[in-house]
């Protein structure tokens, strides 16, 4: 049967601004340890949906998105960015990731100097892979390193070798991506600094313009968190995950890589993540693939997550959304201020409630922020806090 009208969300004005397109691939080869991202192996999908069944499904489900911004007044937007994340995006392969793109590009208009990223895992890349995606239209590549140390690996369930990543980079690079980016994951139990320092070496090493440094977060329900509470395991120290975010910074800021966003350094404004800045900006953008997320015009949905349910849903028409909301002005600031506080850019000092004023004078008088023209910037020890502040200053 298919869904009422009234079940499903209505694609909004977007404004005219940036607008993104991000697309989930939702499979993998193996589940890593810490991982609650929506992703499926062969072995849990069985016969219920294939890397096929998923690409027609996609393709149904962007031109009906089409369809739908077309009926506005504003007509379908161009396409600033593309994000293929996942997931495994590189398990597709160097043709897969071409077909993903021309889907878009079947059903959108891509920007003149469009961003196109897609992630890839280093074990399942290759030089051959590379020049296929930078034939396509790719533009940027971010691969899954984690760690060069082997035991942290381990921990992690990762399955690639210490050196794969870096090779992978340079390969990446040689191949004519100017921009690649390296995931690292920092505080994993076992980890030490000379282990960080290890990864740290790798990273400058492979000569990317880009890194993302998240520390290790215990999801509930996934294996982590079970050894974890049977104490097979240590949680993550806030003082350790302090220390190495401090190391993590020192270094890539002597070797020329300056934070933008509290959790990711760049070489210059080129080598930036556009796409990520459309969230962090409060952009507009079309999440399509199983349980991916989207948002236009102050509306924000998200897909069914089984891949063989959003395939069912695409089938019957409409968009495949397993729920979606209208957010509030109040909700809107939330978002706004947890996001932009953590931006090198700073929040506009207009865009503060005046019931945050007490909360704003204790974050400058602690030193945790300061105020650069008309925005407020966090200083080095409060990129430490940034969660707090944000939760102080909307209390």
């Amino acid at each position: 049967m298919r869904p009422a009208d009234a079940d499903r969300p209505v694609l909004r004005d977007f404004g005219g601004g940036a607008f993104g397109v991000y697309v989930h691939v939702p499979f993998c080869a193996t589940r890593c340890g810490y991982c609650d991202f929506n992703t499926y192996t062969a072995g849990e999908l069985g016969t219920s949906a294939s890397p096929q069944s998923w690409l027609e499904a996609l393709r149904g489900e962007l031109a009906t998105a089409a369809a739908e911004f077309g009926a506005l007044p504003s007509a379908t937007p161009e396409v600033s960015t593309i994000f293929v994340g996942g997931g495994t995006p590189s398990l597709l392969g160097g043709d897969g990731l071409a077909a993903v793109l021309d889907a878009v590009r079947a059903n959108f208009t891509l920007a003149a100097d469009a961003e196109v990223t897609t992630e890839s895992n280093p074990e399942s890349t290759s030089p051959a892979f590379f020049e296929r995606l930078r034939s396509a239209g790719y533009t940027r590549i971010s691969l899954g390193m984690q760690s060069a140390a082997q035991h942290v690996l381990k921990v992690l369930d990762r399955t690639h070798t210490p050196g794969r990543a870096v090779a992978a980079a340079k390969e990446a690079r040689a191949a004519g991506f100017d921009h690649v980016n390296l995931d690292l994951i920092y505080g994993t139990p076992g980890e030490t600094d000379a282990d960080l320092d290890l990864s740290l070496d790798a990273v400058l090493a492979a000569g990317v313009d880009h890194v993302s440094a998240y520390s290790l977060i215990v999801e509930d329900g996934t294996a982590l968190a079970r050894k974890v509470r049977r104490g097979e395991l240590p949680a993550p120290d806030d003082d350790v995950l302090a220390a190495r975010y401090e190391r993590i910074d020192d270094r890539l800021a002597a070797a020329g890589l300056t934070w933008y966003e509290v959790s990711n350094w760049a070489a210059d404004d080129s080598a930036r993540c556009h796409h990520n800045l459309g969230y962090w900006d409060g952009g507009d953008w079309l999440g399509a693939g199983p349980g991916a997320h989207s948002h236009v015009g102050g509306v924000r949905w998200w897909n069914v997550k089984h891949p063989a349910r959003y395939a069912d849903r695409v089938a019957l028409g409409g968009l495949p959304a397993a729920g979606w909301e209208a957010l509030t002005d109040e909700e809107r600031y939330t978002e706004h201020l947890m996001l932009t506080v953590r931006l090198r850019t700073g929040l506009p000092l207009a865009d503060l409630a005046a019931s945050a004023t007490p909360a704003l004078d204790r974050v400058l008088a602690d030193g945790l922020a300061r105020i650069a023209g008309d925005r407020l910037v966090l200083t080095d020890r409060g990129r430490l806090l940034a969660d707090g502040i944000v939760r102080d200053l909307l209390d």
